[in-house]
Parts: structure tokens; C-alpha cells; sequence
């Protein structure tokens, strides 16, 4: 498995957020498989931390603004890989604040990005009491999904990641489907995943991740002209970035089916040339060898 790691600034100050708006942290997922040549990719954190709405409920706001403040200087340090300072931060936000859960949220986080066993079961703790102490918080339970995921408890994660995806308003929903698509990509329930990623592109149209899922499991069920049209516009939407050997493959698949040679072998040429060391290519040069065998 693979770290991603997806951050973002949060956009401005929203009036009704009670704890403001946070540095989006260098988070950190260890996903699912590594490159971006597998079906089931690095799983998307999401942006910036989402606030809660909830009310005060009488808690002392200075406090909670120094518990703001060291969280974001936490944020930072992961960002740059710092974690000991991020540590200390966070410490001093508990102290300020014991019940802000955007810090439990970010010690969650700085224990999965250390990587040890001990510290990866400490983060489990944190993410709970993070979800314990504000509920509302919906970027704790995309990021615990993400952690859950890493930890092969899938069907936990899919808890996590269907209640992100379903809050509307959550600047990170899209990106929670996306992870939800993928985890049921792990549990091997296609058509599940299917209907993640079709939610997600109901969000956004221009999610590169859904239409890259999509492409793969609408070929895998042999509907060919919907593949087609979904590849074009991933392929719209990734001009100038370059392109990756997963698509690559998928352009191969597509020829193939569609026996456009020319195109198939342009491809071939193409993935062979720029990486001839992926799985990708591997996959293709078995393809080669015997092309009336199903591709694995």
C-alpha cells in the first residue's frame, strides 16, 4: 500500500462553523493499492477540515480559539513532515481544549502518517473520540474511513465514507464517494462501487477518479460504447497533465474491443515506449502472447 496524500486550503471563514476554518492538513493515506496504475487506487482524503454548525453550548471560546490555533500549526508541521512539532501542538490544543475534536481528528492523522504498529493503533482512538465529541464533524469520519481502509477493516470504512458522502454541504463529499467507490472495489462488490462513482460524477462531473473507475467496470461488463464515451472525456479532462499507463491500458481495451488496430497498436507502441515497467505493460505483453485470453 501506498500514502496519498490529498490537502487543500480552506476557501474562506464561514459564519455558522463553529470551529473556523483549518489549514487542511498533509493527509496521509495509506490506500488500498499504491499506483495509479491499480483499479483500486490511493483513496482521496478530502479538503480542507469541514466545521460543525453545532452550537457553543457554553464552552469557553477563548479556549477553543487557542485549541484552533495549535491545530492548525499541527497541520502545517505534517504538511513539512515535522511530526514532532505537530505532537506538541496538538498536546497544547488538549490543553487549551480537551473536547475540540478537530485536534483528536489531527493526532489521528499525525499517528497514521508515523507508520509504526504501536502508533497506528493509537490513531484508532483518536479518530473515535474526534466523532465522539462532535458527531457533525463529517471530515473525521472521511478521514477515519481513509484509516479503516488503510487497515483492511473495509466494511468499517464503507460506514465512514457513506455517512461523509451523504452530507450535503461537506466540501470533502465528493472525495468521500470516490473512497467509498474504492473500498467497495476492495470488498469486491462492483456494482457497489459503480454506484458510488456514479454519485460522485452526479456531484462533480469532473471527477477524474469516478470516470477512471467507471471505464474499467463498464468494460469489465463488456458495454463498450458507454466506456468509450466516458474515456474521451477523462482524457478531456487530464489535457496537458500527460497520460498515466492505467490509461493507457484502458485506450488498448477499447481498440481491441472495438478491433481498431491502428489505434490498439499506437497505444501498445505508446505504453511500451513511456513505461515499460509497469503493471500495465506486463499486463499488456501477457495480452500479446495469447489475445483470445480475457485480460487479467
Amino acid at each position: 500500500m501506498m500514502a496519498a496524500i490529498m490537502s487543500s486550503v480552506c476557501s474562506g471563514q464561514i459564519k455558522s462553523q463553529k470551529y473556523g476554518c483549518l489549514l487542511a492538513t498533509a493527509l496521509v493515506a495509506v490506500l488500498l493499492t499504491g499506483c495509479q496504475s491499480s483499479p483500486t487506487n490511493d483513496l482521496l482524503g478530502g479538503t480542507g477540515y469541514q466545521a460543525s454548525t453545532k452550537p457553543n453550548n457554553g464552552r469557553n471560546t477563548n479556549k477553543e480559539e487557542v485549541a484552533r490555533v495549535r491545530t492548525s500549526l499541527a497541520a502545517q508541521y505534517i504538511r513539512k513532515n515535522d511530526l514532532d512539532s505537530a505532537q506538541q501542538q496538538l498536546e497544547k490544543a488538549f490543553a487549551a481544549d480537551s473536547r475540540y475534536a478537530p485536534a483528536y481528528d489531527m493526532m489521528g492523522v499525525l499517528l497514521q502518517q508515523e507508520g509504526s504498529r504501536l502508533n497506528l493503533e493509537k490513531a484508532d482512538g483518536y479518530f473515535k473520540k474526534a466523532i465522539g465529541f462532535d458527531k457533525d464533524f463529517v471530515q473525521a469520519r472521511n478521514n477515519y474511513g481513509v484509516y479503516l481502509a488503510q487497515m483492511s477493516r473495509h466494511s468499517e470504512a464503507v460506514e465512514q465514507f457513506e455517512i461523509a458522502g451523504s452530507t450535503l454541504g461537506y466540501d470533502g463529499r465528493i472525495g468521500a464517494l470516490e473512497n467509498l467507490g474504492r473500498t467497495y472495489l476492495q470488498l469486491n462488490n462492483h456494482p457497489a462501487a459503480a454506484k458510488a462513482f456514479l454519485r460522485a460524477l452526479e456531484g462533480n462531473r469532473n471527477s477524474v477518479i469516478a470516470h477512471i473507475e467507471l471505464v474499467d467496470l463498464l468494460i469489465e461488463q463488456q458495454r463498450i460504447e458507454q466506456a468509450q464515451r466516458l474515456y474521451d472525456e477523462t482524457l478531456i479532462l487530464v489535457q496537458g497533465q500527460g497520460i498515466s499507463p492505467r490509461l493507457l491500458l484502458q485506450g488498448i481495451k477499447l481498440a481491441a474491443a472495438q478491433k481498431d488496430i491502428p489505434t490498439r497498436q499506437q497505444l501498445a507502441q505508446q505504453l511500451l515506449s513511456a513505461y515499460p515497467l509497469s503493471d500495465e505493460a506486463k499486463k499488456l505483453k501477457t495480452w500479446l502472447s495469447n489475445p483470445q485470453a480475457p485480460w487479467t
